[in-house]
């Protein structure tokens, strides 16, 4: 899987020639040994999220049980993932109950890599560490935000879909951008 951590940072990179600066750490750990994508590889990991687009033009967020905040539905790649896209639509069906085949994946190259902090977890024995988060733009044509979802409770406490111009800093840029040019 480092190999295609690899390949998509720099994919990515072609895209973001600007954020090479702040994605050495993750090239360094994707050119290295340690299993990039393993949730036990600190001080930092791989993880996926999903861009989950319905067709009235909003994003689905969900509000994340331990963190207890919204974010984007996403995780952790597990050994079955097979890409880091697979990753990120498993994690949508499996937190929202979405199913796979009412997703469109926009690009195979992710639209945002975003490097954020995750706090110490003593309950999951679980020290600070870096999530660098592989986040792909995914359309439901057949999917609006009045249709009911299925969380997962274990991990997500609620959802909402909020306008693409509601996402924050660059993301809500660039999946602006990728809508108006699709």
């Amino acid at each position: 899987m480092n190999e295609h951590i690899l390949a998509a940072v720099r994919q990515y990179l072609a895209v973001h020639p600007q954020e090479r600066d702040a994605l050495a750490p993750l090239l360094d750990l994707a050119a290295g040994t340690d299993p990039a994508a393993s949730r036990h590889t600190v001080p930092g990991h791989v993880t996926c999220g999903a861009i989950a687009v319905g067709q009235d033009r909003r994003v689905l967020q969900v509000r994340h049980r331990g963190l207890d905040r919204w974010l984007l539905p996403g995780g952790h790649v597990e050994a079955d993932d097979h890409t880091l896209r697979d990753a990120a639509v498993r994690e949508l069906t499996e937190e929202t109950g979405i199913p796979a085949a009412a997703v469109t994946i926009l690009s195979d190259t992710p639209i945002d890599i975003d490097a954020h902090e995750i706090p110490a977890n003593p309950d999951e024995d679980e020290p600070a560490h870096t999530h660098y988060d592989f986040r792909f733009l995914l359309e439901m044509e057949n999917w609006y935000s009045g249709r009911p979802v299925d969380l997962q409770l274990e991990e997500v406490t609620a959802h909402r879909w909020v306008p693409v111009s509601e996402l924050a800093g660059r993301l809500g840029g660039r999946v602006t951008a990728a809508l108006h040019a699709g």
